[in-house]
């Protein structure tokens, strides 16, 4: 997946970019100089949440088309929204490896009978050509029909042209058993030998 996006080069301050409702950026690589530029914080953050950080983006404005990932965001922890972001750019003809988010879809029968589904991974680390990246990779979880089933790196499914990374056995999701905790019995107060102490010591003698 690959979207547009127009910034411009900034020749102002981050402070004046912030004013005008822009966001201050920077665009580096490999085989790039860097370059500050300016982006719509409207658009900017729309894209972000339509899209996520594991979307090629296409910068307009600068000339020739480049492709960049996004490297980094920065939110103005008062205020909240982005104040800054970082682009990578894409050297072309070149794969690009990066972590492609999970989506977890469906429903694993094995939670009907006491268990509690657990995803162990969140994310895969992919290699492939920008053109290639997916937004994510999809895991169905109906498979996890019992306690002994585990979805495993292996048994994911990606597009053609991308490879995972990660170790195949290593385990993506699992239906762990909830078992019940046994409370101890509580042993029963023997009333009359605590009586019996008690009456012992009010009926000691301090001897000078």
């Amino acid at each position: 997946m690959t979207v547009k996006l127009d910034v411009t080069k900034r020749t102002a301050s981050a402070k004046a970019v912030r004013n005008e409702g822009n966001i201050p950026a920077i665009v580096y690589g490999p085989k790039q100089e860097p370059i500050s530029i300016s982006v719509s914080k409207v658009i900017f953050e729309k894209t972000l949440k339509d899209a996520g950080e594991s979307t090629v983006i296409n910068l307009a404005g600068l000339g020739e088309e480049m492709e960049v990932l996004i490297h980094d965001v920065a939110f103005n922890p008062a205020k909240g929204g982005v104040e800054h972001v970082d682009f990578y750019a894409i050297e072309k003809g070149k794969e690009i490896t990066v972590d492609i988010p999970l989506e977890f879809i469906g429903e694993a029968p094995a939670t009907k009978n006491g268990g509690v589904l657990t995803k162990v991974l969140h994310e895969v680390e992919v290699t492939c050509k920008p053109s290639a990246l997916p937004q994510h990779i999809t895991v169905d979880v109906s498979a996890l029909d019992d306690f002994e089933k585990q979805i495993h790196v292996k048994d994911l499914v990606v597009p053609n042209g991308v490879t995972i990374g990660n170790d195949p056995e290593e385990v993506v999701a699992l239906v762990q058993e909830v078992k019940e905790e046994v409370e101890a019995p509580v042993a029963a107060v023997d009333m009359a030998s605590i009586e019996v102490e008690a009456k012992g010591k009010t009926e000691e003698v301090v001897v000078e």
